[in-house]
């Protein structure tokens, strides 16, 4: 009794919502080595780390036999007006895009739409280097190698940004293909040749092809106006407010907005394999490079490194891939300022967990997250750059 009262005092605390405390009530959760862990202490493990790490809100979603078990938000949406976050706050999805992005190119590869293989430029009405984004490109044919595999896997050559570059000019940073460097520029240059092939926005397609049929009815891949009841603001590391930036624009490599409850039926779809064919998923899911990189960020870090070697790190199209004593597991972050998001699944067990925080602090207790409430010990948390908050 004494545990459920303060337990009912935390959850006040952090702006939960009443009525989520049935959760309490419902199954355990099963874990990848097979243990169970409770709601009760889910939530308890939750709450203790928010408040360690000054967390301002997250929101988490567990799948069990490919289904979602288990969806809570926590904290606040925006703390100054003391509102929770709900499980239908919009959230900044960040990179969930890309993840969201490659299954719906998987589509466009089964029905014969787009070949993987085929060098991107041969789709474009004229060179690359004439269109005007593309224009710095041109003393380096290097650009008639890369394909759309090479742009899911983060093997173009590309940097992450071209703002980070001398003079914000692109460039092709190694030989396409040669190995992984993870890259916003290759996953929207992909977007520009899919559009010229379709002449179609790629936000349009994706909306008939993926949120409707998923049932994400909250989820797009720029601001809307039914959003405005009920979005979340990002909080920096002193949980000082950042706003939401409200993109007009389809960036394939960043622009969606979802919620935790969307994001979980997308991820359910995902490991049942609807939407995409058999030998698409397959296709999207194995290895392509091998990771040596020591870190993801930066991304053309030279440093290297046989730290994830045992677990086979590598990236197939548009996911992370490692393997573990329960079999293979695919994984995509999103990172932005005010935002970290994190999912894994482990298609062997049937069983994921996904993590959205509207906060800098929140990928500082992601690696306890990962542990206490899946067993995933595996992840590569620090060449994610996940630093735990102690």
């Amino acid at each position: 009794m004494r545990f459920l009262c303060c337990l009912i005092a935390l959850t006040l605390s952090l702006g939960l919502r009443g009525q989520s405390l049935a959760t309490l009530q419902s199954k355990d959760i099963k874990r990848i080595d097979g243990s169970v862990i409770s709601t009760a202490d889910i939530e308890q493990t939750v709450i203790r780390l928010m408040q360690e790490a000054h967390v301002t809100g997250l929101s988490i979603a567990i799948l069990n036999s490919n289904r979602v078990a288990y969806v809570k938000s926590f904290g606040y949406r925006n703390k100054e007006e003391r509102k929770p976050l709900t499980e239908d706050t919009v959230m900044y999805g960040a990179s969930f895009t890309k993840a969201v992005f490659a299954y719906w190119v998987m589509q466009l590869v089964a029905e014969g739409t787009l070949d993987l293989d085929r060098p991107v430029y041969q789709y474009l009405e004229k060179p690359l280097p004439d269109y005007e984004k593309y224009e710095d490109l041109k003393s380096d044919e290097r650009y008639k190698q890369i394909t759309a595999r090479m742009l899911l896997s983060h093997t173009a050559g590309f940097p992450n940004w071209r703002m980070f570059n001398v003079g914000e000019k692109l460039d092709i940073k190694f030989a396409p293909g040669a190995k992984y460097s993870y890259s916003g520029e290759g996953i929207n240059l992909l977007q520009f040749v899919i559009e010229a092939i379709i002449k179609h926005s790629v936000g349009d397609r994706m909306r008939e092809s993926l949120f409707k049929p998923f049932g994400m009815t909250r989820t797009s891949m720029t601001w809307e106006k039914q959003f405005e009841d009920n979005y979340a603001i990002g909080y920096d590391e002193k949980e000082q407010p950042l706003g939401h930036k409200k993109r007009t624009g389809v960036r394939a490599a960043g622009s969606m907005d979802t919620t935790i409850a969307d994001f979980a039926r997308f991820m359910e779809a995902v490991m049942q394999g609807r939407g995409v064919t058999k030998q698409a998923k397959e296709t999207m899911l194995k290895p392509y490079i091998q990771i040596v990189s020591k870190t993801q960020f930066p991304t053309h870090s030279l440093e290297t490194t046989d730290e994830n070697r045992a677990i086979r790190l590598s990236y197939g199209l548009g996911w992370g891939l490692f393997h573990t004593p329960y079999g293979k597991a695919y994984f995509k972050e999103g990172h932005d300022n005010g935002w970290e998001n994190h999912v894994v699944a482990f298609p062997n067990k049937k069983i994921a967990l996904i993590l959205m925080a509207n906060s800098s602090n929140g990928d500082s207790i992601f690696k306890e997250l990962l542990e206490a409430l899946i067993g995933d010990k595996f992840t590569p948390w620090r060449w994610e750059g996940y630093l735990p908050y102690k």
